[in-house]
């Protein structure tokens, strides 16, 4: 497998798809919010004034806290398996994050890497996305900057003249267009470092694009700043080492 991203076929039948859809749309009526998304600059470079007023995204942290269906799905042998292969034999459960793009107008996603959103000492984290419909270039499909992963973490754009956004790269520096498209089926499975740059188009089709993101680490990859920060996660795989010193986990 590759550490930039791949893609894969393999990880949930067509029932444990379907079920997962079903599980997070009822998420979505009873939980999940809607807001304008992501702030910065880069609206204006990628989006003109009415379509960046109308620009939506649907979004909800830990999934797997609120439905059994999820819960499953963050143990699921054979993902497991294979994030093994990448990050070594002991895998924690980070985070869940739900992302959907409303119909016409879903948010776009500028360039980016993960890393700014939860920061973390090394490379030694996976994020996977699970497809919950057919994904392409009307409906705004993952984008990658091939071999990007290999530069580390990056330093993003966090503050701007009218006070902090949301952390992306230079738009004059890394481009959408010059990024890999990623198509995939309902139920398809793309894996991708921490540290891969990526981004996403508008979804201009008339249905709403819902994907889910799971992140997994090494369970010594410490974290520095950002979402779930000193919360431990759900190991999935291998045995969390005692190192010298190290107090219980701490669970509140």
């Amino acid at each position: 497998m590759r550490m930039d991203f791949c893609a894969s076929h393999r990880f949930f039948s067509a029932e444990e798809t379907d079920e997962l859809a079903n599980t997070l749309d009822q998420l979505v009526d009873d939980w999940a919010n809607t807001t304008l998304g992501w702030s910065g600059p880069w609206r204006g470079v990628y989006m003109d004034a009415e379509t960046e007023k109308k620009a939506k995204l649907t979004a909800m942290h830990d999934l797997h806290l609120y439905s059994e269906a999820w819960c499953r799905a963050v143990t699921n042998r054979n993902l497991v398996d294979a994030v093994s292969q990448l990050i070594g034999p002991n895998v924690e459960l980070h985070h869940t994050t739900m992302h959907i793009k409303p119909p016409e107008t879903g948010h776009l996603f500028p360039m980016h890497q993960d890393h700014p959103f939860y920061e973390h000492e090394d490379g030694r984290y996976i994020d996977v996305l699970i497809h919950l419909d057919d994904t392409n270039e009307v409906n705004g499909e993952i984008r990658f900057l091939a071999g990007s992963h290999k530069q580390g973490a990056l330093i993003h754009i966090r503050e701007t003249e009218k006070g902090s956004c949301s952390p992306h790269l230079p738009t004059d520096i890394y481009k959408l267009e010059d990024s890999v498209p990623v198509p995939a089926k309902r139920g398809d499975v793309v894996c991708f470092s921490i540290h891969t740059i990526h981004g996403s188009y508008l979804n201009r089709s008339n249905k709403a694009r819902r994907l889910v993101r799971l992140g997994y680490r090494d369970p010594h990859n410490v974290q520095t700043a950002g979402q779930s920060l000193g919360r431990p996660g759900l190991l999935v795989a291998g045995y969390r080492q005692r190192r010298e010193g190290e107090d219980l986990l701490k669970m509140g």
